[in-house]
């Protein structure tokens, strides 16, 4: 199983999916860290200029043409079964989870603190937290 966290730093865990630069993408094998790396991901600084769109429902990033970046966001992570963030729009939460990625929104800050926490089967998914 590999699982992808957003980082900006390899250490703590992004508060925001879209603006994230990177994932930190860890295999797991037999319930522990196995291989580790960091892969670029891509995020609003690249989308500028074409808005962040809402639907009729005013749920974020819901719009036709966010559905298209969120898709460009996870293409790097499409070998992942979970992604781990602390913040999330409802539409990427969609986009994930039609990739057949399951999205977990904590409100742990720290990498190693929160795959821990999952391993452990303690991480607790926080989907009040979509915007």
């Amino acid at each position: 199983m590999k699982i992808a966290v957003i980082t900006d730093d390899s250490k703590t865990i992004s508060a925001h999916f879209g603006r994230a630069q990177y994932y930190a993408v860890f295999t797991i094998t037999d319930n522990r860290v196995t291989d580790r790396e960091l892969r670029p991901k891509a995020n609003h600084r690249q989308f500028a200029g074409e808005g962040h769109g809402h639907s009729h429902s005013g749920e974020h990033g819901t719009d036709p043409a966010a559905e298209q970046r969120h898709n460009a966001m996870i293409e790097s992570i499409s070998d992942c079964q979970i992604v781990i963030a602390r913040g999330m729009g409802t539409g990427a939460h969609r986009s994930l989870l039609a990739g057949r990625i399951h999205p977990i929104i904590t409100d742990v800050e720290n990498i190693e603190e929160a795959l821990n926490a999952y391993l452990s089967g303690s991480l607790t998914d926080h989907p009040e937290k979509l915007h």
